[in-house]
């Protein structure tokens, strides 16, 4: 209903929830009791809802009233409305408790390997009614979606050049990743225990990156004094992981992402202090009880090495 005929949200609401009454009690006396209104209140309230209806929603009878065909029809909407305005309160309950509800997380690829489902089974198991809905994407991109309110918390990371800014939002470190060296395990380096990126001018490498924006494998290399002798850009690990077990190349890969490595693979330390980042849990102004007890678990579920 619409213009002079409009209802008011609250008087909608409340006038549904009387019309339900009356109707559960069959009289205006009874409806007015269990509500705490006066019989002559209750009597105007319907009489007003009438009006708004177009027509007489109870027939009055000599004890009591009962639905009209119009009541009937307005009364199984009534209960439909109310039903779905308690559960709707119960769930916004559930949410800011920390208990149930909706929770939005992003994160950046490799925290998707190990870090962030090791946390995210440590929620279901101590809050089952909590709904998770998971994303993944650059850093850049989540920070903008927690902007957005379409998060609620991140997992992201300082790779390759420092946090974006982001009004509103918080950010707390959740640990280092050092970058390490994937190598078949017939490689002539497999059996170091670091390694001098000098020592691998000669490899191919593979990476994901495109564009004339410096990556870190660059910035390494320059300062180990070579250019890579040829770049494989393979944009998804299990393509990096396929190609190094071929022989095809070698690969930066954060410590993070150990445990996706296969056994026809090792992992190597370089000697470079710079091919480290940092990961942080990232949370907005005014975070969810249930984004909080997520980042705690996420500072559990971080390796210890």
């Amino acid at each position: 209903m619409s213009g002079r005929n409009g209802w008011s949200t609250v008087f909608e609401v409340d006038a549904l929830r009387l019309l339900v009454t009356v109707a559960e009690t069959g009289s205006f006396t009874a409806a007015a009791a269990r509500l705490s209104y006066t019989q002559s209140a209750v009597s105007r309230r319907i009489a007003t809802l009438e009006q708004r209806a177009g027509g007489a929603l109870f027939e009055r009878l000599p004890r009591g009233v009962r639905l009209t065909p119009a009541g009937r029809a307005l009364h199984r909407h009534a209960v439909e409305v109310l039903d779905r305005l308690s559960r709707a309160g119960h769930e916004l309950a559930v949410l800011h408790a920390g208990q149930g509800g909706l929770l939005h997380v992003g994160a950046f690829a490799t925290a998707n390997i190990s870090l962030l489902p090791t946390a995210l089974r440590a929620l279901e198991d101590a809050r089952p009614q909590v709904e998770v809905v998971a994303v993944e994407g650059p850093t850049d991109a989540l920070l903008r979606r927690l902007v957005d309110a379409t998060l609620d918390i991140a997992v992201v990371s300082d790779y390759p050049s420092g946090l974006p800014s982001a009004d509103g939002v918080t950010t707390t470190v959740l640990c280092e990743d050092e970058l390490l060296v994937v190598l078949p395990r017939a490689h002539r380096l497999a059996g170091a225990t670091t390694l001098d990126l000098r020592e691998l001018r000669d490899e191919a490498w593979l990476q994901s990156a495109y564009g004339d924006r410096p990556t870190m494998l660059d910035d390494a290399c320059a300062r180990a004094g070579f250019t890579p002798r040829k770049i494989i850009r393979i944009a998804e690990w299990a393509g990096k992981f396929g190609y190094a077990a071929a022989g095809l190349g070698v690969a930066l890969v954060p410590s993070l992402a150990a445990p996706a490595v296969p056994d026809s693979l090792v992992l190597r330390r370089l000697s470079d202090p710079a091919l480290c980042r940092t990961v942080q849990v990232a949370l907005p102004a005014t975070p969810l009880p249930a984004a909080l007890e997520l980042r705690a678990r996420l500072h559990d579920a971080v390796p210890h090495r």
